[in-house]
């Protein structure tokens, strides 16, 4: 469990404070707007409307006792850099900053964001992956070279072990997991037969993910 300061509590933010809660962590909320404060309350630790450009008031929260601080304010990017400067000089371990552009991205990196949240780019990639192919379930970013799929099992694939469809050694690729049913099986060997109710769970560069799966 980790003490997480959120400060926007806009659509994106709210979806942190309750995606946060839901995984039990501590989090205090902070906007600058009430009716946006009183819409998380019931599933944060702690909530305050302020100003976050503010010193004083983000002084007054104690921000080196936070594990993980995340900026998300998305419509006011003036605010989100100063509040980003701040919070690096009231002593954050870690800050995450909202960003919509690179050139934004820039900014918040040189004036104390340690990392950058592109919540419409990554939604957009995410988006452009699952539903531009008909086999993709799911997907998860590692970096800009790397991802894991969720793929439905190919039809040569089926009936046939993962020893026998060696995907490893022609593309590069593992097989982190089959899911069945709904349930993660961790467990797999190279004996584990692959069959049409199954769904699997691969690692690998994106050039070869797209060649094998015909991305």
């Amino acid at each position: 469990m980790k003490s997480i300061l959120l400060i926007g509590l806009g659509r994106f933010g709210k979806q942190i404070a309750r995606q946060l809660n839901e995984l039990g962590h501590e989090v205090m909320a902070v906007d600058s707007s009430e009716a946006h404060v009183n819409d998380v309350l019931r599933c944060v630790t702690n909530a305050q409307i302020g100003d976050s450009t503010n010193v004083d008031f983000l002084a007054s929260l104690g921000i080196r006792n936070f594990d993980v601080c995340i900026v998300a304010i998305g419509n006011d990017f003036q605010s989100s850099l100063e509040t980003t400067a701040n919070l690096k000089e009231l002593g954050a371990k870690f800050v995450v900053s909202q960003a919509s552009r690179e050139v934004q991205a820039k900014f918040l990196l040189a004036n104390g964001a340690d990392e950058i949240l592109y919540p419409e780019k990554q939604l957009a990639r995410w988006a452009a992956i699952r539903y531009g192919s008909n086999h993709i379930l799911d997907f998860v970013e590692m970096d800009s070279e790397h991802g894991i799929f969720e793929v439905t099992v190919p039809k040569a694939w089926i009936g046939r072990s993962i020893g026998q469809i060696d995907i490893r050694r022609r593309y590069n690729i593992n097989i982190l997991a089959v899911k069945q049913n709904g349930k993660m099986d961790l467990g797999i060997t190279a004996d584990t037969v692959l069959t049409e109710d199954k769904t699997v769970m691969v690692l690998g560069e994106y050039r070869a993910l797209q060649k094998c799966f015909h991305i």
